[in-house]
């Protein structure tokens, strides 16, 4: 059942299953909470009260923010967490990984770890010598049109890539939620206005991380030329002893999805250790 909490600004939509130690899920842009439809259930049934939320803009929650950036939603998870009685261990994807990074900055006595799927926690600059990977080429090819035209076309093109290979049993009904959601013209500004953010100011916040952190990344994730040496990057960025670097094999930039089984596999250790299951 979908509920509500207004913060400063708008209101975000989220969803609780299950009982005990609290995780709250957040997607990347241009999704909703059904990204972790596969996930939700296997953390229910180990025990853990599970929050998946609609990030600002995206889902069930409103529109016409004044900010999309990683530190805005940052924010939005602290409130949440609070308002749940927290604390919480925070799964952050894609944009939401860098805002996870920022969460636990901030508010270490409400987060007691951080996972990060594919995330973009660390500025970016495109070097010559990366566009020489197809891939990678093809899919900041892809991010950039939607960005400039708001075409769903075209974002749909780019979850084609960043889902290589094996797509989930439901991909067609998965596209058409997701066409039906970015009809609306606001949900599709959020997702214009958050490919534009930098993720710089997550970046200046890897070094104040106290709690543990798992770096989950997938080895054909089309976001960078090389996705083990961006995780490894956010790890040494990080305190020593603090990140884990994990890489899900044939995964591209959306794991939960394509591969749940095995991305829950490294989430349920994690959770165990420092969620208190």
């Amino acid at each position: 059942m979908t509920e509500f909490l207004a913060v400063d600004g708008g209101t975000l939509a989220y969803e609780v299953t299950g009982s005990g130690p609290l995780v709250v899920l957040a997607h990347g842009l241009g999704d909703s909470r059904a990204a972790y439809r596969f996930v939700v259930p296997e953390l229910v049934a180990a025990g853990y009260r599970v929050a998946a939320l609609d990030l600002r803009g995206c889902g069930e929650s409103s529109t016409g923010w004044a900010g999309y950036s990683r530190t805005d939603i940052a924010g939005d998870l602290i409130a949440l967490v609070r308002h749940l009685g927290g604390p919480a261990v925070l799964v952050g994807h894609s944009i939401a990984g860098g805002a996870v990074t920022i969460a636990a900055a901030q508010a270490p006595e409400l987060v007691t770890g951080i996972v990060e799927l594919g995330p973009f926690t660390r500025a970016q600059a495109i070097k010559l010598g990366d566009l020489r990977v197809k891939s990678y080429r093809t899919g900041t090819t892809r991010m950039m049109m939607t960005s400039i035209l708001g075409s769903v076309s075209w974002w749909h093109s780019y979850l084609d890539l960043a889902v290589p290979g094996r797509k989930p049993a439901d991909w067609s009904e998965q596209l058409q939620r997701n066409a039906t959601e970015l009809a609306d013209s606001g949900r599709m500004k959020a997702l214009q206005r958050m490919t534009r953010v930098s993720p710089a100011d997550a970046g200046k916040q890897l070094a104040n991380v106290t709690c543990p952190a798992l770096i989950v990344e997938g080895s054909l994730d089309p976001d960078w030329a090389d996705p083990l040496a961006e995780g490894a990057a956010i790890v040494a960025a990080m305190p020593a002893g603090i990140a884990t670097l994990e890489v899900i094999e044939g995964a591209g930039h959306y794991p939960h999805t394509q591969f749940p089984d095995e991305t829950v596999a490294l989430l349920l250790p994690f959770l165990k250790a420092h969620a208190g299951a």
